[in-house]
């Protein structure tokens, strides 16, 4: 199979080939691609070294699967024509989750949604999002969630390698004169992930407002989230308030969670997983289940993934897995 990576030179670029690598994603011929400043450079992978090229028309002839990380700008001028050119796009950016012709895919939860994919772009959720529905979607089968109130504490590797190293700078006590936050990183925490909008939502709130819905196939599902960006090099926790459509009890959820597919949950009492035992990991963790002592049918969760892997290159791949099935039947 004829693979190509646009944006190979950066950090989500970069996880999908180890990530194509661990699970033995079955790559014949690999064309790997990045901006005009990375053109010439090279990668090594599967002991192979590979020149970086850029895209031009022609470039995706012959692409079975193109995965997309190279934001929102290139996304749009380069998805249409890959799949012109006969690729499948996998595009990881936020430039056509919305679009109705678009599926919007984490395959633990809806991977029947790419048998609609007229437009041959299939598109790859927020980082968070991804954690989320992950963890909302067994609980809901099994007693319908109506409402979930949550707060995310995110990665500066969401920000990508800029986000990494303004952490690394403050954090020795330098400026960061690059540093993509609106105010220091370092021993803070800063309440705004993109601009805000007139209502005083930011743009990844709306984010986590609008793609549950479209994923899980609820329109109406009332979700109020806080997204707040923390000095944590990677991975994104999240607390879940959700309102149920009929009570579950705690160890009715626990075993919900044990079997779902994607989810490592914490079963001792004072089990709970943090960003390092998810950093390096594709699962999604779920731990400090509770049930609130004041609303009734409500569930406290605590979740917790890598945001480099399954929030984005992981979740890439998972898309791209089944594709290759799909092709094959």
């Amino acid at each position: 199979m004829h693979v190509a990576i646009l944006g190979a030179t950066g950090a989500v670029g970069r996880t999908m080939l180890d990530v194509l690598a661990e699970r033995e994603f079955p790559v014949d011929e690999l064309t790997l691609l990045a901006s005009e400043r990375s053109a010439g450079s090279r990668l090594s992978w599967q002991g192979r070294e590979y020149t970086i090229g850029t895209p031009r028309d022609g470039t995706f002839r012959g692409v079975d699967v193109a995965l997309f990380s190279a934001g929102g700008a290139r996304s749009r001028e380069w998805a249409p024509r890959a799949a012109e050119e006969g690729a499948l796009v996998v595009d990881n950016s936020s430039a056509w989750r919305m679009d109705p012709e678009v599926p919007l895919v984490v395959p633990e939860v809806n991977p029947e949604a790419l048998s609609n994919r007229s437009k041959g772009i299939i598109a790859n959720p927020n980082c968070s999002t991804i954690q989320v529905v992950v963890a909302l979607q067994p609980i809901h089968r099994a007693a319908g969630v109506t409402r979930v109130v949550l707060t995310t504490f995110q990665s500066v590797s969401g920000a990508g390698e800029k986000g990494r190293e303004a952490l690394r700078q403050e954090s020795a006590g330098q400026s960061a004169a690059d540093s993509p936050f609106t105010r220091s990183i370092a021993a803070n925490a800063v309440p705004q992930i993109g601009p805000f909008d007139a209502d005083g939502w930011s743009e990844e709130e709306r984010k986590m407002i609008n793609e549950p819905r479209k994923i899980m196939g609820i329109s109406d599902l009332r979700i109020a989230p806080t997204c707040v960006r923390v000095p944590v090099e990677v991975s994104h926790s999240v607390e879940m308030m959700v309102e149920l459509g009929r009570d579950l009890s705690r160890e009715e959820v626990m075993a919900i969670f044990s079997e779902a597919p994607g989810v490592v949950v914490a079963e001792a009492p004072d089990g709970f997983p943090t960003p390092r035992d998810a950093a390096g990991r594709d699962e999604v963790f779920v731990g400090r289940i509770r049930k609130d002592l004041h609303i009734p049918r409500t569930l406290h969760l605590w979740v917790v993934a890598d945001n480099l892997r399954k929030g984005a290159a992981t979740n890439a791949v998972q898309i791209a897995e089944e594709l290759v099935v799909a092709r094959s039947g």
